[in-house]
C-alpha cells in the first residue's frame, strides 16, 4: 500500500551524534539562516504530522526554544540510539528520520520522498542511482521496520542501519537532485557544501 500524506509519519533530526570528524556540533552549524538541526526540523514540520529533534543527554538541550525534544535512551549504539528512542516513544508512527549533516536537503526532495512511500516495506529510503544503497538516515522508517531492528540488534547482527536496510525489503527512491544527499561529516565536506550553496 502507498501513502501519499502525512497520516501518522512523525519527523525525526538525529543530532545526537558526537560530531568528531567536524570538530563541531554539527547540527550547530549554520548553512542557512538557522543551526542546521532547527533548519531541518523546520523542513520536516511542512510534511511531517509532528517533528522530533532527537538528542544526547549532555547537549544543551535548553538552547532548542520550543522544539519537541526526545533525548536518547542510551539502550543501543550509533543512529540506532536516537532511532529506537523514538520508535519507543511512538511504536504505531512511523518516522522521515534525517541527519543532521545534511545541509543540502531540501522542501522538494522531502515531498519526493513522502510522495513515493511504500508502508509496506521496512522503509522507504534515498538512495544515488549508481550507487543504489539505501541511505537509512534519509529515509521514513515503518513502525514494523522498526521492530525488526530492534530484533536485528538483539540478535547482535552488528548496529549500522544501512547495512540491516541492505538485508531488508526497502524501497529506494532516487532523488531528482542526488546532491541534497551530500553528507559533510568533515571540514572539507563542510567547504564543499558551503561551495553548492553559493551557486545556487
Amino acid at each position: 500500500m502507498i501513502l501519499n500524506d502525512k497520516d501518522n509519519v512523525l519527523g525525526l533530526v538525529l543530532s545526537g551524534g558526537k560530531s568528531t570528524r567536524m570538530g563541531a556540533d554539527k547540527g550547530m552549524i549554520v548553512y542557512h539562516d538557522a543551526p542546521q538541526r532547527e533548519h531541518l526540523y523546520t523542513l520536516l514540520q511542512q510534511v511531517c504530522e509532528k517533528t522530533f529533534l532527537s538528542l544526547r543527554k549532555d547537549q544543551e538541550i535548553g538552547k532548542v526554544g520550543n522544539h519537541r525534544i526526545l533525548v536518547d535512551n542510551d539502550d543501543y549504539r550509533g543512529p540506532f540510539n536516537g532511532l529506537l528512542t523514538a520508535h519507543k516513544a511512538h511504536p504505531d508512527a512511523a518516522f522521515l528520520v534525517l541527519a543532521c549533516d545534511l545541509p543540502l536537503m531540501d522542501l522538494e526532495a522531502l515531498q519526493e520522498l513522502v510522495a513515493a512511500r511504500d508502508t509496506s516495506k521496512m522503509a522507504t529510503a534515498f538512495a544515488l542511482r549508481e550507487n543504489p544503497l539505501p541511505e537509512p538516515l534519509c529515509a521514513i522508517w515503518e513502525p514494523h521496520g522498526l521492530q525488526k531492528a530492534i530484533a536485528y540488534l538483539e540478535a547482535g547482527n552488528g548496529t549500522c542501519p544501512r547495512k540491516f536496510l541492505i538485508n531488508s525489503d526497502v524501497h529506494l527512491v532516487h532523488p531528482a537532485r542526488p546532491e541534497v544527499l551530500l553528507n559533510a561529516n568533515s571540514k572539507t565536506e563542510y567547504e564543499e557544501a558551503m561551495a553548492l550553496l553559493a551557486q545556487e
